[in-house]
């Protein structure tokens, strides 16, 4: 069994690989999901406060698209970019520099004028959002010890609640306090600029001890022979990212109005349906990495794909009290698997933490928005229920994730 070794020790390869080098640690774990917590409901603001934008500033349907897509596509496509620069030059730093950004960012939208200064504070949100990510995604992978599943969800699940925290946004701050009610948010970014400012005390400390000899240790025993499989496995797991976010946006942005059209139920009726699907889907990720780190990560990724299928292909004919039951056992299937990909393309290519960050979070979100719109799109030229029909047999795509590398041949090409 390997031992933790102490900060001045040297350790060998397996134990700095396996283990980051030190035990696990939880204090940094648990506010880096704070943090992660707080930007992601800051994100969550757009949407929540965009039918308010839009009637005040007298916006089109295209202008209130164009603000939601600059956030998502600047905080998506970014990530990658940042996550490979970072993976060169690690820059701790960065981290406290992403909640600055954001801070400006909701400052703007609070008092924003029109439509093109909106457009620039959402840019800034986006910029901040996509260096936060991948950074903060290292730092949990980092900290981990032996329990790389288990921080993960916990980073995950944080943002799982902040994302889920937008219908609540509405109905107490947006709808009584209009656009300015943004501001209360600046004190929330205020407490998250100083919680980062010491995990990146930590994380340069970290640096300092034992990164560079994690970093040539890697790449002296990578096998080349294997690069074409890692490649290959690497992008089937941002293709199943891709399948299930594509799902998860269906079943959030469509499904509540074909419960309105199919059971006349109000909005307010409705939300509390995708909110079920959203809180289950954070206890989901929390509990699926600590399962991957006693189970083995292909194993619940398949079993996460597997048995989320007969409750989705139920999904679209039921009738209201059962698909309550059906979206709160399959948001807790489906994402039981989400941080468990992250850990497992981490571990799949671990000189390129950011970059995998990057990647699994950040690209996979954007083309899943674009999916989404591509949804839309077919629900215009056909219909709801037909759509929903079909996007129910999506996570049988998730099968092919039985042909991944299995946890034992990952751990043989690094060791």
């Amino acid at each position: 069994m390997l031992q933790t070794a102490t900060n001045n020790s040297p350790k060998p390869l397996k134990a700095s690989l396996e283990t980051g080098g030190q035990a696990t640690q939880y204090k940094i774990l648990f506010l880096i999901s704070l943090v992660h917590l707080f930007n992601d409901t800051i994100q969550a603001i757009v949407p929540a406060i965009l039918p308010i934008l839009k009637s005040k500033m007298t916006l089109s349907y295209l202008q209130a698209g164009a603000i939601f897509f600059t956030l998502n596509m600047t905080s998506s496509l970014l990530q990658p970019v940042i996550g490979f620069y970072s993976d060169r030059r690690p820059v701790p730093y960065m981290l406290p520099v992403s909640m600055i950004c954001t801070f400006i960012g909701i400052l703007g939208l609070a008092l924003s004028p029109n439509f093109y200064f909106t457009l620039l504070s959402v840019l800034f949100m986006g910029l901040g959002s996509a260096i936060f990510h991948p950074e903060s995604s290292r730092v949990a992978f980092l900290a981990a010890g032996k329990r790389r599943g288990f921080a993960q969800s916990l980073f995950q699940v944080g943002g799982n609640l902040g994302q889920s925290f937008a219908t609540i946004m509405t109905i107490l701050i947006f709808v009584p306090l209009g656009q300015i009610g943004a501001l209360w948010f600046t004190i929330i970014i205020g407490i998250a600029i100083f919680i980062q400012f010491h995990i990146a005390g930590w994380y340069k400390d970290y640096l300092s001890q034992r990164s560079k000899m994690i970093k040539k240790s890697i790449s002296q025993q990578i096998n080349p022979k294997k690069q074409k499989v890692i490649r290959c496995a690497l992008i089937l797991i941002v293709f199943l990212l891709f399948v299930r976010t594509w799902y998860h946006s269906a079943i959030s942005i469509y499904y509540p109005f074909e419960l309105m059209d199919k059971f006349g139920l109000s909005l307010n009726q409705v939300q509390m349906y995708i909110f079920t699907f959203a809180v289950s889907g954070a206890i989901g990720t929390f509990f699926g990495g600590p399962l991957s780190d006693k189970y083995g990560r292909k194993t619940i990724l398949f079993l996460s794909m597997a048995g989320s299928i007969p409750f989705s292909l139920v999904l679209p004919f039921s009738d209201p009290f059962w698909a309550y039951i059906i979206l709160l056992f399959n948001g807790f299937i489906l994402m039981s698997g989400w941080s468990v990909t992250v850990v497992y393309a981490q571990e799949l290519v671990p000189g390129k933490i950011g970059t995998v960050a990057g990647l699994t979070t950040g690209l996979s979100f954007g083309l899943g928005a674009v999916g989404a719109v591509a949804l839309g799109g077919l629900i215009d030229l056909y219909s709801l229920s037909a759509i929903l029909k079909i996007v129910s047999f999506l996570p049988f795509i998730g099968l092919v994730t039985f042909f991944l590398p299995s946890d034992r041949k990952v751990k043989e090409w690094y060791s």
